[in-house]
């Protein structure tokens, strides 16, 4: 017997199912919001590293290291966005899931 999706919000335990995996992508929204976040802290580390490593080293060697942590510094924010819009693309597909099951549980009579 098929039931329609207001007939399975009305039975507590298939609300309790739907509420878990509504907070479960709530959970995962902002994990990746900390990832992201993350990414961009990082970036910023590596872009004051590299302004300020040419303060505290005089040499011609130095413009090349300092270089080189404005490009990681400039990656790790490009790979930090890529990665939330991925996976906020992945959360959003995975929304549209939510209390669209058949439970295994419960005999339909």
């Amino acid at each position: 017997m098929e039931e329609t999706k207001g007939e399975q919000i009305n039975s507590p335990f298939k609300k309790d199912l739907i509420l878990r995996e509504e907070l479960a992508i709530q959970r995962t929204f902002l994990a990746n919001q900390s990832t992201f976040l993350s990414f961009l802290r990082s970036s910023m580390y590596f872009l004051v590293a590299g302004l300020s490593v040419n303060k505290l080293i005089d040499g011609n060697e130095v413009v090349i290291f300092e270089y080189i942590l404005f490009v990681i510094s400039g990656l790790l924010l490009v790979v930090g966005i890529i990665n939330y819009f991925r996976n906020h693309k992945k959360i959003k597909q995975s929304e549209i899931h939510i209390g669209d099951y058949k439970l295994k549980y419960e005999k339909v009579e």
